[in-house]
């Protein structure tokens, strides 16, 4: 009897010492647990607010043919359609629709024909002006550089000026029974181009004179 009661006093005393080290291990455990980080939920929880906001307008936006549109994206065609709709509905006017505009396109090509406009309405005119100047002006112009008694003179008067890119020609004319030769640079179709170069030769210091000749 005794002997049964030593044994059955180590079993509960076993059991008892069991159940402390199952306790411990159990705690120790839980605290190991609660130290270290758990995968896949430390990143969602430490996400800040202004980072699910930024997240949320990514997703908002986000277009699954961005990569087909390449460099220079081109907008869809019924984005380009609400952008044209929404401009007439601002100006006021109704925005035509495809049928329209092909009615408009086969008009246009049974009524007459419309001329070209051209890309410089002014220089246009102004060349017109000129041509019709130019049709009516009787006369010719020329710049005189100079007169001489003797060829000799007149020819040195023309190199010198050659030297300083200056082309003029020698031309004959009796003046008062005696021949004099003048050195001029032309001829000028109308008055306000002679009036030019000789402006470019006064202020170059030479002496000049506008002269005009009858055609």
């Amino acid at each position: 009897m005794q002997f049964m009661k030593k044994q059955l006093g180590g079993t509960i005393l076993g059991f008892i010492i069991g159940v402390v080290v199952g306790l411990a291990a159990a705690l120790a455990v839980a605290v190991y647990v609660t130290k270290v980080p758990v995968p896949f939920m430390n990143k969602s929880q430490s996400r800040s607010v202004d980072q699910d906001e930024a997240e949320a307008k990514k997703n908002k936006d986000w277009d699954p043919n961005a990569p087909l549109y390449g460099k220079n994206p081109v907008k869809p065609a019924a984005s380009a359609a609400a952008a044209a709709a929404s401009a007439a509905a601002l100006s006021g006017a109704p925005a035509k629709s495809s049928d329209s505009s092909k009615a408009d396109a086969k008009a246009g090509s049974k009524g007459e024909i419309k001329p070209a406009v051209s890309a410089d309405p002014l220089g246009d005119l102004a060349r017109a002006k000129s041509a019709a100047g130019t049709a009516a002006e009787p006369f010719l112009f020329f710049v005189q550089l100079g007169a001489y008694r003797t060829a000799e003179d007149a020819e040195t008067q023309r190199a010198k000026l050659s030297l300083s890119g200056i082309e003029t020609k020698i031309t004959e004319r009796e003046q008062s029974g005696r021949v004099v030769f003048r050195v001029r640079t032309g001829p000028f179709e109308t008055k306000e181009e002679a009036e030019r170069n000789k402006d470019k030769l006064d202020k170059a210091g030479l002496e000049t004179s506008l002269v005009r000749v009858q055609r």
